[in-house]
């Protein structure tokens, strides 16, 4: 993998306790967050190329909106005497488009403005951003900590890819440029999700009876599983109990019901499909990433489950396929990082945005 450094991190990941600055920097500490249906998570940075320290995350659910969390992660820090100065810049990553002033969570009941979160929390300067780009800002510091393979295929190109299953499903690629990484944001997970079998054609089937549009975020996601839990028993002519997706995966994880174990097999198989699609469309030749909630939970079981052999069967684009590394994302914080390079990067072009 490329070394941290390509990001411009001095240390990375977050843990390297070595990062700790001599003294105040000026315009930091700046505030990070990466924010998704469920939980927030906050940090603050104590100067260009530091890590983030103090993370906390916070239940979405908990908070009326991003100017309620921010105020009491910040107040949890003073609670426990953790001195700083007040931000005076942030970046917010997002899970839900970003475009104009008014922003609306996709998958909570978050609506706010841009410029009036910017106002009451006092900053200068506030930095929106989807938290798909962030997390894909970070994929080329990403160290052997905070990633998993099972391969030993070497990276090449210049284009990476990431997908991942949490609350919704977030879909994002970075790509080098002479002026450092670009990341290329997008809505992928709201993609129609094809079938490969006549057993995932009928699945879909079943979960077109509920919604006109089978999207991947249907099925692969956080929101999605118990819907793609009740399409296998309905399918499998099985007896379905009201289960939500950390029951589903713990159940199957613990190998207790057969029904959990056939949901998270054809998980698997859809989600490698959809991240094959997600490779040849973006040309991610220097590796395919999984975030997200769900997949980092299943441990050797997905490393053994159809996802790659689906991944890259493409017909004849699958030497093509065969080529392209793909990895787990096991840190939870990187796109923390990613936010973290975003705002330099504006700081660097003179935005106050």
């Amino acid at each position: 993998m490329m070394s941290s450094a390509s990001l411009g991190f001095a240390c990375w990941p977050p843990e390297v306790s070595s990062c700790s600055a001599p003294g105040p920097t000026p315009g930091f500490p700046r505030l990070l967050g990466d924010i998704g249906g469920t939980n927030a998570r906050f940090a603050l940075v104590d100067g260009p190329g530091e890590a983030p320290r103090h993370v906390r995350s916070l239940r979405v659910a908990d908070h009326a909106g991003p100017v309620a969390a921010v105020e009491a992660y910040l107040a949890a820090l003073g609670q426990d005497k953790i001195a700083h100065a007040p931000p005076r810049a942030a970046a917010l990553a997002l899970a839900t488009p970003i475009d104009g002033d008014q922003v609306t969570m996709t998958n909570s009941r978050w609506r706010f403005s841009r410029s009036a979160v910017r106002a009451e929390l006092g900053l200068d300067v506030l930095l929106l951003l989807n938290d798909f780009e962030a997390l894909a800002l970070s994929l080329p510091g990403l160290g052997s900590g905070q990633i998993r393979t099972d391969e030993a295929r070497a990276p090449r190109g210049n284009v990476m890819a990431v997908v991942g299953p949490g609350t919704g499903l977030g879909v994002a690629g970075v790509l080098h440029t002479p002026a450092g990484w670009v990341a290329v944001p997008g809505e992928g997970g709201h993609a129609t999700l094809a079938p490969m079998d006549e057993r995932e054609s009928a699945l879909l089937a079943c979960v077109r009876h509920y919604v006109p549009h089978v999207s991947a975020e249907r099925l692969l996601s956080g929101i999605g599983l118990p819907v793609l839990y009740r399409a296998v028993a309905q399918v499998d002519g099985l007896y379905a109990d009201v289960l939500q997706a950390d029951d589903i995966v713990a159940r199957a994880i613990a190998d207790a019901d057969p029904l959990c174990t056939a949901t998270l097999d054809s998980f698997c198989s859809l989600l490698g499909n959809f991240a094959g699609n997600v490779a040849l469309t973006l040309g991610a030749r220097a590796g395919v990433f999984v975030g997200g909630g769900i997949v980092p939970r299943l441990g050797e079981g997905f490393f053994a489950s159809r996802f790659r052999a689906r991944f890259e069967a493409k017909g004849r684009f699958q030497a093509y396929l065969e080529q392209i590394p793909t990895y787990v994302i096991t840190d939870t914080l990187a796109a923390l990082g990613g936010a973290a390079y975003a705002l330099e990067r504006a700081n660097q072009m003179g935005k106050t945005v």
